[in-house]
């Protein structure tokens, strides 16, 4: 039990078995939470002692006998810009929290008893002084970690330390006590009240009790929350950004059967030769290449404002203003083919000095309507693009072998693409009336990349 006990208080951080990256984010918010209570303290002495020090002093006492509250200010102050100075650092650990709230407390209550010198009264009357309040205080700040265990022993010691206070009251040392029962004679003189200072302590106890509860709930939802935004940041690496940012601000629920009609773009990328080329290769070497490849092409799609819908194992299909509405979709198809053609061609240069074969790339564009929207069976849905337009561009891609081009499109998307504000960096070789394989009617064929 003692083993468990000295577990939770100095080494158990309370997340159980979380995947370390949670268990990672969780400590950093604690750390910048321990910034923040430092940060509160420090502030809180400054204008606690502006305050302090600028009341009036009793008729007949001399300035020396302040010395004692200048004293603890200073303490005070010095331990919180060094405590701010260690959570900056990130060096504090449980133990120095431990001694850091044995600190605050005892601070507080040498304070309150130098009343009992300030004023030149029986230590009862510091009994009834109202900067007790500030236990109050120090045990909500220790609830910004969202860690009970540091609420609670704040709220013991603060217990402890007035049962201190009162028991030296009672003791004499300080002036004889005046014990009443009287309510009235309590508030009126330095008296001492017992049920008063009961109410005191269990004040402090249920406050410490009802935050304990309170953060141990909220523990439990900052757990769950970040355990959570950690898993959909790493499901989202797995959508399109703007498809991710469609499911994270959707209103309703995303369910299949509903679909969007755009007018929109759509890319095809096929990296030539890559099944030949994996049966040489191994595994590793398969994915690395296959993640050189998606590296290089993938942003300068997204950069002209493309969505992947989805890998074709080596192949992309890409759509360009079908997940949010483009006014100029197929102009930004093309500057993509024309980013990637060129950033293909370095990379295959940059192959060859290294010794490696070079590779062969096709990408078609074409445009028309398309439906946006999720697929599936309920549990696993997909958002993906369909139409003619997306049948159309795999089957141009397909068309640049018998071509011999590496990168096409027809006629009336290049047209829609000027329309739109594209301008071409070459002039543009138009094949016309080809016949696509699927394609009933003849098709004029534009070269992007021969």
């Amino acid at each position: 039990m003692w083993r468990a006990l000295r577990a939770w208080l100095f080494d158990s951080d309370g997340l159980g078995e979380l995947p370390e990256r949670v268990r990672i984010a969780i400590r950093h918010q604690q750390e910048r939470s321990e910034i923040l209570i430092a940060w509160v303290q420090l502030v809180i002495v400054a204008l606690v002692a502006t305050v302090y020090e600028s009341t009036s002093m009793p008729a007949g006492v001399v300035q020396d006998d302040y010395s004692f509250e200048t004293e603890v200010f200073a303490i005070y102050g010095a331990f919180c810009i060094v405590r701010l100075a260690l959570a900056y650092a990130r060096w504090l650990r449980p133990w120095m929290l431990y001694i850091a709230v044995i600190a605050d407390v005892g601070l507080l209550m040498g304070l309150i008893y130098s009343f009992h010198y300030k004023y030149a009264q029986p230590a009862v009357f510091y009994l009834k002084v109202p900067t007790l309040l500030y236990v109050f205080l120090l045990i909500a700040l220790r609830a910004l970690r969202f860690e009970a265990r540091f609420v609670i022993f704040t709220g013991l010691v603060s217990v402890a330390g007035w049962i201190v206070l009162v028991l030296y009251a009672l003791s004499g040392r300080g002036g004889p006590p005046n014990q009443t029962d009287d309510f009235v004679d309590y508030m009126n003189g330095n008296a001492f009240l017992l049920h008063a200072e009961v109410d005191k302590i269990i004040a402090i106890l249920l406050t410490t009790a009802v935050l304990a509860v309170a953060i141990s709930r909220a523990r439990h939802l900052l757990v769950r929350a970040v355990s959570e935004g950690a898993a959909a940041r790493d499901l989202s690496r797995f959508f399109d950004p703007g498809v991710a940012a469609r499911i994270r601000t959707a209103a309703m629920a995303v369910r299949a059967g509903e679909g969007e009609l755009r007018d929109a773009a759509i890319l095809t990328v096929d990296l030539r030769g890559f099944t030949r080329l994996a049966t040489e290769l191994s595994p590793d070497e398969v994915m690395k290449l296959l993640q050189e490849y998606q590296s290089r092409i993938c942003p300068l799609i997204v950069g002209q404002g493309g969505s992947i819908d989805k890998f074709l194992g080596d192949g992309i299909l890409a759509s360009f203003g079908a997940v949010a509405a483009s006014p100029a979709p197929a102009a930004d198809a093309l500057r993509a083919v024309d980013a990637i053609v060129e950033t293909f061609d370095r990379w295959n240069a940059e192959r060859a000095g290294s010794g490696l074969p070079r590779l062969s790339l096709g990408l078609a564009v074409a445009s028309g309507q398309v439906v946006f929207g999720a697929v599936g069976d309920g549990e696993r849905l997909e958002f993906t693009v369909i139409g003619d337009a997306v049948n159309f561009a795999s089957k141009l891609e397909k068309h640049n072998k018998t071509e011999g081009t590496r990168a096409v499109t027809d006629a009336r998307t290049y047209a829609l693409a000027e329309h739109q504000g594209y301008i071409s960096q070459a002039r543009r070789e138009i094949r016309r009336g080809r016949m696509v394989a699927g394609v009933d009617e003849l098709v004029d064929i534009v070269v992007m990349a021969a």
